[in-house]
């Protein structure tokens, strides 16, 4: 019987959240809810065992049930460490392509290791092989998510005067993330020991049941082709990245106070058009702040919606380095609770961490946009039950067919890039 493996560590143990770096074009640290942390006890780990046909779920020498196993994770009490993130170079687009380095910058996805030690986990959970994974669970409508956001998108936030709950978020146009556990919230990063003007030594990242609080930055989502305007300047001592707005004295601040909303449009230009049957989560990860992939944009049947761009020259700086977003594409029919999460219990070798393609997508500092898809490995093997095609004013071809990726119909084993002049429209077409 062929077997992966999903590991897990008591919470217990975590002292504090210590990433591990890692870039996607931009050189920051991969950090969720449920991410790995160092100096975990190798005797608290909790292994599930995938197979082909049965999950067991081990802590140490007791095989715990699965009901026991998803109320550890859901309550904190556990959480995943041992995964991996993609490594991709991407082929340099045709013309126009930057003649420099620096402009290349924004349409990369390369891995940058941290000096942390780290303990060696097990392999993270993966298909024994490459044949598609199991039909996922079937959504069509996202579970009734809604990606509106609040009312207030558009209004300025008032700075130091409202209380540090969701509520004062949602009213100004966030967009609550209640499959999180953080109150609407998508992560909490506490930091105890944080002084204005240095770089934080200590961050303590909340779990689940655990909400925004005094000496905290409180991280947010907001709808669809928009992203968050807030993070302080001051970043992690090691390489972390921090983002939100600052908790202190029960109040919510900005961080960025020449941004007076919450949420922007920023470059525009990308459509995402769904020409399936069955809805498709296509799932950001919230950075700065822990990197979850947990920012949703779901597309219904035959529907469309808008993917966030970043002008990366006006954006967040990792380091002194322009940083670009990226999505994780999820098998068509899984809602949002279950792709746009870390683990996922009904469908876990093929969503969230495990997704089987990611998207990468920046402005350069030349004015293109440059657009990228490509295979999330080595975490996942798993392929799509679908295929993507990215169409309007782009300088390549650049599709997954099949399973396969091309660039101008030439097959491209890493993945494809693109790109396109500001002001163009361009669609990435699931069908």
């Amino acid at each position: 019987m062929k077997t992966t493996m999903i590991n897990l560590a008591l919470a217990a143990t975590l002292a504090s959240a210590q990433p591990h770096n890692h870039g996607h074009g931009r050189f920051h640290q991969k950090r969720g809810a449920a991410s790995p942390v160092e100096n975990i006890k190798r005797a608290d780990v909790v292994t599930t065992v995938v197979a082909a046909t049965e999950t067991a779920y081990v802590m140490g020498n007791k095989v715990v049930t699965p009901e026991e196993a998803k109320a550890g994770i859901d309550k904190g009490l556990f959480i995943v460490v041992g995964e991996s993130t993609p490594t991709f170079i991407p082929p340099p687009p045709p013309s126009p392509t930057p003649t420099t380095s620096e402009k290349k910058m924004a349409a990369m996805f390369i891995q940058k290791e941290t000096s942390t030690p780290s303990p060696t986990p097990t392999p993270s959970p993966s298909p024994t092989s490459a044949s598609p994974p199991p039909p996922p669970k079937s959504s069509s409508s996202g579970g009734g998510f809604s990606s509106n956001g609040g009312s207030g998108l558009h209004a300025d936030f008032p700075d130091g005067e409202l209380p540090c709950e969701w509520e004062s978020v949602e009213k100004y146009g966030g967009m609550a993330i209640p499959w999180a556990g953080i109150k609407g919230f998508t992560a909490v990063q506490k930091v105890p020991t944080f002084k204005v003007g240095m770089k934080i030594a200590n961050i303590i990242t909340a779990i689940k049941g655990e909400g925004c609080e005094d000496d905290a930055f409180c991280s947010y989502a907001c709808p669809a082709g928009y992203v968050k305007t807030q993070w302080p300047e001051e970043q992690g001592l090691t390489g972390q990245s921090v983002g939100g707005l600052h908790c202190l004295n029960g109040k919510l601040h900005l961080t960025r106070p020449e941004k007076k909303t919450l949420c922007e449009e920023n470059a525009g230009g990308l459509t995402l058009k769904n020409s399936l049957k069955q809805g498709v989560a296509t799932c950001r990860t919230d950075y700065p702040g822990t990197e979850n992939m947990i920012v949703p944009t779901w597309a219904d049947a035959g529907s469309t919606a808008t993917l966030a761009n970043i002008k990366s020259s006006g954006y967040y700086t990792w380091e002194g380095k322009d940083t670009t977003l990226q999505y994780y594409i999820n098998p068509a029919g899984v809602s949002v609770e279950e792709a746009c999460t870390w683990d996922s219990f009904t469908v876990p070798q093929s969503t969230g961490n495990w997704a089987p393609t990611n998207l990468g997508v920046g402005q350069s500092r030349d004015g293109n946009t440059y657009l990228s898809i490509f295979p999330n490995a080595p975490t996942s093997k798993a392929k799509l039950n679908f295929n993507i095609r990215i169409t309007g004013d782009v300088t390549s071809k650049c599709t997954l067919e099949d399973g396969e990726y091309y660039t101008d119909g030439v097959k491209s084993p890493l993945g494809c890039t693109t790109a396109y002049k500001e002001g163009a429209k361009v669609t990435v077409e699931y069908y």
